[in-house]
C-alpha cells in the first residue's frame, strides 16, 4: 500500500468537518492496520484491528499554503513493540479546536507506510516524526 488520504478526509474538508490549521491534528502509531480508504474514524481503524502505540501531541507550526499542509516535526512516546508500524494523521478535536472529541468523532487524515524510515519498529521510548521539508510536506491537496 503507498500512502493515501482517506476518503472522509475529502469530504469532511468539503464539508467543513476537518480544518486543518485549527483543529488538533496529531499523528498516531498504528500496527495491525490495513488501509481502507472508506474508513473516516479512529473506531473504524480500531475496529478493523489496527492498534495505536502511541499518539503524537497536537501538530505545533501548522501552515497550510497553496494547499501544502506542514507542521513543526513531532515525536511520539510508545511502548517497546517488536512489530512494523505506520503513521495516521487525524483530527483529534472538533472542527473548532479544543479538546479530544471520542474516537467515534476522531477524524482521520492520511495513512503513511512508505517513506524515510517506514514502517517503524519502536523499542521504549520516542519515536521522532520528520515530515519533508519541501514537495507535499505533510500532504497535498489537489
Amino acid at each position: 500500500m503507498a500512502n493515501a488520504v482517506f476518503n472522509g478526509f475529502k469530504q469532511g474538508i468539503i464539508a467543513g468537518q476537518i480544518d486543518l490549521d485549527t483543529a488538533a491534528i496529531k499523528v498516531a502509531l498504528v500496527r495491525g492496520y490495513v488501509f481502507n480508504a472508506a474508513h473516516t474514524f479512529i473506531s473504524d481503524l480500531t475496529a478493523a484491528g489496527g492498534v495505536i502505540n502511541g499518539s503524537s501531541p497536537a501538530l505545533t507550526g501548522i501552515t497550510v499554503t497553496d494547499g501544502v499542509f506542514d507542521a513543526a516535526d513531532t515525536t511520539i512516546t510508545t511502548a517497546a513493540n517488536s512489530s512494523n508500524h505506520i503513521f495516521i494523521v487525524y483530527q483529534a478535536s472538533a472542527v473548532g479546536g479544543g479538546a479530544d472529541v471520542a474516537a467515534t468523532a476522531q477524524r482521520l487524515i492520511a495513512h503513511y507506510d512508505t517513506g524515510s524510515g517506514l514502517p517503524v519498529v519502536p523499542g521504549a521510548g520516542t519515536v521522532s516524526v520528520t515530515w519533508a521539508n519541501t514537495g507535499a510536506r505533510i500532504l497535498k491537496v489537489g
